[in-house]
């Protein structure tokens, strides 16, 4: 009986009880036919046919064939041949005590241990007791000289003897296994079969020998049978169960074929201790992470937990998992016998494949899983504001165009737009850092005052928005969005100081809206109103609405006005000072409104940026002005073109690849579009923005501040943002000639301009003092109504031909003469026109 040494508690006792049966049952047997004997009493038989037979015995148990189980090797024997020889010659109770004692005798020489030696001993009582009593039955009388059994009662007596031999093996193997008794039946049960048929042969011709009165020396060709059928079971069972384990690696290999690491290491598991019919099989991951280990039997997986190497018993046989792509060893499979076994050399080969195919199934799932965890970042990423962890802008467009336009069953939804009062004030204060983590507090607190249901989000800068779902009535809006600002009044210690964050809301109801655009420009309306009245939150109303009915028309036209290219661009030429000559243009949207006439930026800018329109205004208005550059440069000038972006442009990341591409699709040099940014965004935005001008800026793309001066950010931009050049607002040049302090900004700035190697252009030039003011300063480039007011592309080509005293490209006269100034060299196409801005000087 196998020992494994594997066994738990539970196994184990049922093992010593099932042994302990056999020894009773063995031990009553015995003494049963040892009563028999001392009842009836007859002739001792010779000592020397004893000793032959014993000695018989013991060669038959000697020679089986042997196949590998789990807890070592299933033996096929051919001792009932011997029995049952035995018992056609000498009383039954002197067969099972010599058969008894012969097994004893070789167990306590193989030193197998008391529980083997014991549970062997009496399985060979109990089996040629039963065929002593089936020859009892029959009434065979053994005889010496003239042995006389009947055949049926030899194929009687094999069968019992083969029945009661798998009866008490059987349940011990399958619970020291712990598998069914079932499966262990069927193994090999082919070769049980042909062993059995060959037995009953051998049985036969020694039966025929002896009742024949043929040659004894006959019965020297039942060992030979014996052998032969042994050698040839033995080759049989080996090629069955070499084939049945290469068919078990290649079906294994295939179900290692999975990207769930956990799926892997089950199945190796599993599958290692089944093809090398082992006790039990571990996988220790030691490659990546704290490390993992998976036991297995052919059954079932018993662990998988954190790393636990085992103790190394006898019998247990180790192979490393080393990767091929530059040999890391991602970690040992171990196999585990119950007992001192020796692999064969064609067992470690398959072992060896076997543990090849583990390790880059593993490294398979490994990559798979790394992939996956990289795509779930960056998905989470996508969707989610890296500071706070909220929502993102996008992520909540979406998810309100669901709720919008989705019948919610459930009740009503609104959206509340949140403002922080005086945030830019921590900035300045304390620095970004402080107020980044004012900003992660405010998320915390309103995703914890947040109900089941209502997604948080963070639109930019100090800007959040809260999707207010399930709501039985309106009103509830306002008494959930009370209580969501509530929970920011607490003070938040930053730095060791104690600030108090106040913040405005402003709470517009979904039904009725159309899209999420109109709804977040409703709640925007609330809020700005709910700031102006000092009030926490605002409920929009339509009575309070800023926004009139043309505006509401102009949003409705807005989507016709894309299609049918309402959208037209107007160009104002920039000039150099001292020159008067054109050295680039200003592309200025317009829109042709089939109702209300030409509308300027200043009329119609707003409702686009609130609206889903505004990717595609951006457009059209940076195709217009490409093909217009692409246009004069073929006639032979070759202008940068400045077009005006919008903050809501800047938060989107797909802008840089739409510009891009639109460079390349017009064949324009990158340098020569020059993207112009408002001063006036906050400094919350300058993080994002920073990071999308990043990509344009890289390419080429040249990027230039509107209206500095004008905003309370201009340093923060300059410092954020690596621009190349600045545009005075027309406030200072207006009273460039009257105000000291203009002056004063403007010389500033150019000195400014001067250190960060940056040019500078004066916006809103009307007369010649005022030119003349600002040249004397050092602002070397203009634009205004002095040279030309904005002009269509054609009309733009037409004024540059025509110049000005003759000079094409000139707009104005010279403010010096000729020569009086020397000019860094420009580069021309063709024709007149120069191709960038002068140069300051150093």
């Amino acid at each position: 009986m196998p020992d494994t040494g594997f066994n738990d508690d539970a196994t184990d006792r049922r093992l010593r009880l099932l042994i302990g049966l056999v020894v009773v049952l063995g031990l009553g047997a015995s003494a049963a036919w040892a009563q028999q004997a001392y009842l009836h009493p007859g002739a001792v038989p010779p000592p020397g046919l004893l000793v032959l037979l014993g000695g018989t015995v013991i060669a038959a148990y000697r020679l089986r064939v042997t196949v590998r189980v789990r807890s070592g090797r299933e033996g096929l024997a051919w001792d009932e041949i011997p029995a049952l020889v035995g018992l056609m010659l000498i009383p039954a109770p002197w067969m099972v005590l010599c058969a008894t004692i012969s097994v004893l005798a070789l167990k306590i020489w193989d030193r197998q241990g008391i529980r083997k030696t014991v549970f062997a001993a009496a399985k060979q009582a109990l089996t040629v007791s039963a065929a002593g009593a089936v020859f009892a039955a029959f009434g065979v009388r053994p005889d010496l000289d003239q042995p006389h059994v009947p055949v049926l009662a030899v194929i009687t007596g094999l069968v019992v003897f083969t029945l009661v031999d798998q009866l008490v093996f059987l349940p011990v193997l399958a619970t020291d296994n712990r598998t069914s008794i079932l499966s262990v039946a069927r193994r090999s049960w082919i070769g049980k079969v042909i062993g059995f048929l060959g037995e009953l042969g051998a049985c036969l011709l020694a039966l025929w020998v002896l009742t024949s009165h043929a040659n004894v020396l006959l019965l020297l060709v039942v060992p030979l049978v014996v052998a032969c059928m042994q050698l040839w079971q033995s080759r049989s069972s080996r090629t069955r169960e070499e084939r049945e384990a290469w068919q078990r690696l290649a079906k294994a290999t295939d179900e290692l074929n999975a990207v769930d690491l956990t799926q892997v290491l089950h199945s190796a598991a599993t599958r290692a201790a089944q093809i090398f019919r082992a006790a039990e099989a571990a996988i220790d991951l030691t490659a990546t992470g704290p490390g993992r280990t998976v036991r297995a039997t052919e059954e079932q997986v018993l662990a998988d937990g954190p790393l636990s190497v085992a103790p190394v018993q006898a019998g247990d046989t180790s192979v490393d998992l080393i990767a091929h792509d530059g040999g890391v060893r991602v970690g040992v499979l171990r196999l585990r016998f119950g007992g001192a076994v020796r692999l064969t050399e064609v067992e470690e080969y398959k072992l060896r494949t076997f543990a090849s195919a583990v390790c880059t199934a593993i490294r398979n799932a490994q990559a798979y899983a790394e992939l996956a965890r990289i795509a779930a970042e960056n998905a989470y990423a996508a969707a989610h504001d890296p500071l706070t962890g909220l929502a993102n802008r996008r992520q909540f467009y979406e998810h309100a165009e669901l709720l919008c336009h989705d019948a919610a069953p459930d009740g009503l939804v609104a959206l509340m737009i949140i403002d922080l009062n005086h945030f830019k004030e921590v900035n300045d204060t304390l620095g970004h850092a402080a107020g980044d983590d004012v900003l992660r507090e405010v998320a915390r607190r309103l995703s914890e005052a947040a109900a089941p249901g209502d997604l948080v989000a963070r639109l930019g800068g100090d800007e959040f928005a809260v999707l207010l779902t399930g709501l039985p009535t309106p009103a509830l809006a306002n008494h959930r969005a009370g209580t969501m600002l509530a929970a920011l009044e607490p003070g938040i210690e930053v730095e060791g100081m104690l600030i108090t964050v106040e913040a405005a809301g402003g709470i517009a109801l979904a039904a009725g809206t159309g899209s999420v655009e109109e709804l977040m420009r409703r709640a925007d309306i609330a809020m700005y109103q709910a700031k102006r009245a000092g009030e926490p939150t605002m409920a929009y109303t339509h009575a309070r609405d800023t926004a009139d009915v043309e505006r509401l028309m102009l949003t409705g036209d807005l989507r016709r006005a894309v299609d049918r290219q309402e959208f037209t661009v107007d160009f104002q030429p920039i000039v150099d000072l001292g020159s008067g000559e054109v050295i680039s243009a200003e592309a200025l949207a317009r829109w042709h409104h089939p109702g209300q006439g030409n509308l300027d930026p200043v009329q119609f800018l707003e409702t686009v940026e609130r609206s889903g329109q505004l990717p595609a205004f951006a457009d059209a208005v940076l195709d217009q002005s490409l093909v217009a550059m692409r246009t004069w440069r073929e006639a032979g000038f070759d202008l940068p073109v400045a077009v005006n972006v919008s903050p809501r442009s800047l938060l989107d990341p797909d802008f840089p690849a739409a510009v891009l591409s639109r460079l390349e699709r017009h064949e324009v040099p990158a340098d020569r579009l020059v993207l112009e940014l408002a001063e006036t965004l906050t400094i919350s935005q300058l993080d994002v923005v920073a990071r999308v001008l990043a990509e344009l800026r890289d390419a080429g793309v040249r990027l230039a501040v509107d209206d500095f001066g004008t905003g309370v950010s201009s340093l923060s931009v300059l410092s954020r943002i690596p621009v190349h050049q600045l545009k005075i607002d027309q406030e200072f040049v207006a009273t460039v000639e009257t105000s000291a302090e203009a002056a004063a900004v403007i010389r500033t700035t150019v000195d400014l301009a001067r250190n960060l190697h940056l040019t500078v252009v004066a916006e809103g030039v009307e007369s010649e003092p005022q030119r003349r003011a600002l040249w004397e300063l050092g602002c070397l480039a203009g634009q205004g109504h002095l040279f030309a007011r904005p002009l269509s592309a054609a009309r733009f080509l037409g004024t540059l031909q025509r110049g000005s005293a003759g000079r094409p490209g000139a707009l104005a006269a010279a403010l010096h003469d000729a020569g009086s100034v020397v000019r860094m060299p420009v580069r021309r196409s063709s024709g007149a026109g120069r191709s960038s801005l002068p140069h300051l000087p150093a």
